[in-house]
């Protein structure tokens, strides 16, 4: 069994409670819209325990997985909305200032 990457004890709180939220999200829409545990992960091309560590909010599953179960689901757009467009469009030659006001140019910043 391979190592997993993530530990919820790893995560940002914020991260971790999405996660937990998504993974409801997907369990429930599963659920109501009467769809078999064995039929949405054989259309996502996963497992039927990836399927539950997906459900119990497990941050070792890939971002994809999630984003694709809500696709399925139909619930995307509600959980995960499209960012604005200004988050990754070219705004020019913006850099970073320390906390003391200056430009910082050391790479290692982060």
């Amino acid at each position: 069994m391979p190592k997993k990457l993530l530990d919820n004890q790893d995560l940002p709180s914020l991260v971790a409670e999405r996660l937990n939220v998504w993974g409801r999200c997907i369990h429930a829409q599963r659920l109501r819209q009467r769809v078999k545990a064995a039929d949405l992960c054989k259309r996502m091309g996963i497992s039927q325990a990836t399927l539950r560590r997906l459900e119990r909010g497990d941050p070792g599953a890939g971002i994809g997985i999630y984003m694709t179960a809500l696709l399925i689901l139909g619930v995307i757009d509600k959980a995960a909305p499209a960012l604005d467009p200004v988050f990754w469009q070219d705004t020019g030659n913006r850099r970073v200032r320390s906390q003391d006001g200056g430009v910082k140019t050391n790479v290692d910043y982060f």
